[in-house]
């Protein structure tokens, strides 16, 4: 009976020690019902530390979206392109030949008429209906219409500049939204923006996607005409169709026309897109509706971008700058004294970072302009003042490659070979004009001549430079046949092409 009495008292015991340590957690922790997990003191982390807070920074960030969104997507249009594509059976020849095929196939072997059709975007920069895009959204078309507030107008190209890929097109409404210009200049890596435009399709018009400022100051081979280069890069999501659409920064300002896509072999966006900047875009735009065309200052020279041996071989300190490879005769550079192999490190005090730069700042300034360069000569700094002339079509201000109608119809991209150059390719040679690029079926590609062969002869004269094979072309008739004399490794051969009509 005594151990009963003495067990019984132990569970008492025990029980009510249970009972205070429960109110004991109790007054420290708050039950959770079933299915719901949440930190009732949002001061503290599950374990121990400070909780995230819902941002305000993030809420006001999502409201400015919001309403840059409202705001700029009314002066985002669509642009709609057509164009005339004639299309020639390649069996023509042989239809005509062939009797049976004659008799039987005659309408195989006639030209036929396709139309072809292009999307892209623009942004309205005038109540007066003036819009800005992409050179390359309306290359060629026979036809150009703007579709705003779901109707469709007529479009009238006011101007278009290839070097910069940006055209001016015009539509007769008046009253238009015109979008607030920014300042690309003050823009920073890792700002805010947003891409505004028409991806793949008109029912897909008005999309807003969001990112930030990648990069600036980005160089691009998009094209042959492309000599302007100073790409903002962003994350923001650009596809085929944003072409010519707007980049705005967190105020809803222009800050840049979205313009490619860096996409391999996806196809669609990948996260690395590219803009025009506005403040290039701006001098180019207002020029066009003034003039209907570009005014630039013009310098005269071939350059390109010093690479560590060529660094080493001149004596600098970094691959900064311009390296002049060839001094055109007769022009601003060649009066001013400007020699080959100068290096230009600086333009009125500002800095030349690369070939691109220098290409830029150039063409930032009027004609008649007065500049100061800095250059390094043969070790030495000095500074030369040059008088700017007016870049005309013919004349490529700050290009590295030498063009010419004979030349783009032949299908060949050429440059003065520099030391640096020939290490690159490995040309033994350190004379002649080197082949950058052959146009897939053009005349150059059908004889067999390949980027990296040397030109040394046309027409058995020595060339030293491009400046020289380009000079001999523009000087032989048309139809004539040019005899080259190129070298591939250690080997010479001959090509001999007729040229172009």
């Amino acid at each position: 009976m005594q151990n009963q009495v003495k067990k019984s008292l132990v569970v008492l015991v025990a029980a009510f020690c249970g009972l205070v340590l429960g109110l004991a957690i109790a007054a420290n922790f708050e039950l959770v019902p079933f299915g719901r997990a949440e930190n009732p003191n949002p001061t503290q982390s599950a374990v121990g530390g400070t909780a995230v807070q819902p941002s305000s920074d993030l809420e006001s960030t999502s409201r400015a979206f919001v309403a840059i969104a409202k705001r700029v997507t009314p002066t985002v249009v669509s642009i709609t392109s057509e164009k005339v594509v004639k299309v020639r059976n390649p069996l023509a020849d042989f239809f005509r030949q062939d009797d049976f095929f004659r008799r039987f196939f005659q309408d195989r072997g006639r030209e036929r008429e396709y139309r072809q059709q292009g999307l892209g975007s623009g942004v309205i920069v005038s109540e007066e209906g003036y819009i800005l895009t992409n050179y390359h959204v309306i290359k060629e078309a026979d036809e150009v219409d703007v579709v705003y507030d779901g109707k469709k107008y007529d479009a009238e190209i006011v101007g278009t500049d290839p070097a910069t890929d940006l055209a001016v097109v015009k539509i007769e409404k008046k009253g238009l939204p015109a979008i607030t210009l920014g300042d690309s200049d003050k823009l920073e890596v890792g700002e805010w923006v947003l891409a505004i435009g028409s991806p793949f399709d008109l029912r897909l018009e008005h999309t807003v996607t969001s990112g930030i400022i990648s990069a600036k100051g980005r160089s691009l081979n998009l094209s042959r005409d492309l000599t302007y280069q100073d790409f903002i890069q962003t994350d923001a999501a650009i596809n085929p169709g944003n072409s010519g659409g707007a980049l705005v920064n967190i105020r809803g300002e222009l800050i840049g026309i979205n313009t490619a896509i860096y996409a391999g072999n996806m196809g669609g966006n990948i996260g690395i897109g590219f803009a025009i900047p506005i403040n290039l875009a701006k001098r180019v735009m207002d020029d066009l509706i003034t003039h209907g065309r570009v005014v630039r200052g013009y310098l005269g020279v071939y350059i390109e971008t010093p690479d560590e041996e060529m660094s080493e071989a001149l004596n600098l300190k970094d691959t900064k700058g311009a390296v002049i490879v060839e001094v055109q005769e007769g022009t601003p550079a060649d009066r001013a004294g400007l020699k080959k192999l100068d290096v230009v490190i600086a333009v009125d005090g500002q800095k030349v970072e690369d070939q691109y730069d220098l290409t830029n700042i150039i063409g930032s300034y009027s004609p008649g302009s007065e500049i100061e360069l800095k250059i390094i000569r043969d070790g030495k700094v000095k500074k030369v003042r040059v008088v700017l002339d007016e870049r005309r079509d013919a004349a490529v201000a700050g290009r590295r490659e030498t063009k010419s109608d004979v030349l783009d119809k032949l299908g060949l991209e050429l440059t003065t070979l520099t030391p640096g150059m020939a290490k690159r390719y490995g040309v033994e040679s350190t004379e002649g004009a080197l082949v950058l690029e052959v146009r897939s079926g053009s005349v150059a590609d059908e004889k067999g001549m390949r980027a990296g062969d040397l030109i040394k002869e046309v027409n058995r004269v020595k060339v030293d430079s491009a400046e020289d094979v380009r000079r001999i072309l523009n000087k032989a008739s048309r139809e004539e046949i040019v005899l080259f004399q190129i070298q591939r490794g250690s080997r010479n051969r001959f090509v001999a092409m007729r040229l172009p009509e």
